[in-house]
């Protein structure tokens, strides 16, 4: 399969100015990037009319079926969200609603030029059938709880789910599909659960994704509880930054802290919509990006956001932090779309992908430049930071497929999905 995107214009970053270029994609991955292609036969050929190809957005923390609560339990902090409103719901899951809410989200995220995501959640086998069938990637991940000192691990369910995921699926697709592991946060799992995950990741060479001090309530309560450790420092000891890590929200880790999430190259997913939403704080983005911390970009789930919107992640990242820290140059717009980007592939061990670039996956959105809101542009990455939405992503293509083309999908039967979704909406909630 070949296919030509031409008339397209590039970020400043690939060197090609204000000029417009053509992009060949052969099968799953980019062949050619430059002004005039060779002459070839195409079995498809786009044409972009001017507007800005960019590579699609990597979500580093989603909650993908929690779509199905979007708009339940608002205005209340994150421990009585969870314990009077999310945890309870979540008990009357069924693999058809996950499903359901999983396949909602996937549809909502390739229309917004969200090329993969990273999911922690439960029943991920039929996340799995979503993200397979729909086209986009995923790193799934089946989010372990153990409350109990003496559960042996390998009694747990969880545990053996999270194994079975390995088991069949990771790698699966042309490694579109990636599982890791998940400990759900620090509050939420004994010492000895944590240091059987993080053996297990270390056996089989996978990574590990957790919640990690989202909110000062539970970074001050893990100190007390582990003589004076954060839950970075406790996710060290424990072994669990020996493998790669993608920590979650971060808000109110230490300078300390920051040091060692350096030093383990840990990969940490900044959701500014979702920490504020929920009085959660505001992540140091900016002594991060000092330090040398990777950090990319998440949406958290719709039940705490309530948008899977890279595009609102990128602008309030830009703005938070310049206000917060009072310097107008704490954040730019070239390393936010890298966060967006590969940043995101990085922390999802995709390291082929987040650029436009030969030999690297074909992972593309087309954005319209020529929206009200985008005119004048000039510079592809502050259109895309400040200005750009998700209205504006003309084409989502993920290993080279079109999966979404000017609000028309070609692996979801979008009307079905609405419908199953509502219904599904009705009756949870009857």
């Amino acid at each position: 399969m070949k296919t030509l995107i031409q008339n397209v214009k590039l970020s400043e970053e690939y060197g090609f100015g204000d000029k417009t270029v053509s992009v060949v994609i052969t099968d799953d991955r980019i062949s050619y990037v430059g002004e005039q292609p060779t002459s070839q036969t195409y079995d498809r050929i786009f044409d972009g009319k001017g507007n800005l190809l960019f590579p699609g957005f990597y979500n580093s923390h989603c909650h993908a079926a929690m779509s199905l609560f979007r708009g339940y339990g608002e205005d209340l902090p994150l421990d009585r969200w969870l314990n009077e409103k999310i945890f309870p719901a979540e008990d009357r899951l069924t693999e058809k609603s996950v499903y359901t809410g999983t396949m909602l989200s996937i549809a909502e995220m390739l229309a917004g030029g969200i090329v993969s995501f990273s999911d922690m959640y439960m029943f991920e086998d039929v996340v799995a059938r979503a993200a397979i069938e729909s086209g986009i990637k995923a790193n799934l991940a089946r989010s372990i709880v153990s409350f109990d000192p003496n559960e042996d691990p390998e009694s747990s369910h969880r545990l053996q789910e999270a194994v079975a995921l390995v088991r069949d699926y990771h790698l699966s697709e042309n490694g579109r599909i990636r599982v890791d592991m998940s400990i759900h946060a620090e509050y939420t799992n004994t010492e000895r659960m944590c240091r059987a995950v993080a053996a297990y990741a270390k056996e089989h060479g996978l990574a590990i994704q957790m919640h990690i001090s989202e909110t000062i309530k539970e970074h001050e309560e893990c100190k007390a509880r582990r003589g004076g450790k954060t839950p970075i420092a406790f996710a060290l000891d424990t072994g669990m930054l020996d493998v790669p890590f993608c920590a979650a929200h971060c808000v109110h880790v230490s300078s300390e802290d920051m040091d060692v999430m350096r030093a383990k190259g840990v990969f940490v997913s900044h959701n500014p919509v979702s920490n504020l939403k929920l009085a959660s704080g505001v992540m140091p983005l900016a002594e991060m990006l000092l330090r040398g911390v990777s950090v990319s970009l998440g949406t958290d789930g719709a039940a705490s956001n309530n948008n899977l919107d890279v595009f609102k992640e990128l602008k309030l990242a830009a703005i938070l932090h310049k206000g917060v820290t009072q310097r107008a140059e704490a954040t730019n717009a070239h390393t936010l779309c890298r966060m967006a980007t590969l940043e995101g592939a990085r922390a999802q061990g995709r390291s082929d992908c987040g650029r436009i670039e030969v030999g690297q996956k074909a992972d593309l959105i087309l954005i319209d430049l020529d929206s009200l809101h985008n005119i004048p542009s000039y510079g592809a990455e502050t259109t895309v930071a400040y200005s750009a939405d998700s209205s504006d992503v003309k084409m989502t293509m993920v290993d080279g497929k079109i999966l979404y083309e000017n609000g028309e999908y070609t692996t979801i039967d979008i009307e079905k999905l609405k419908y199953e979704a509502k219904d599904v909406i009705k009756h949870y909630f009857d």
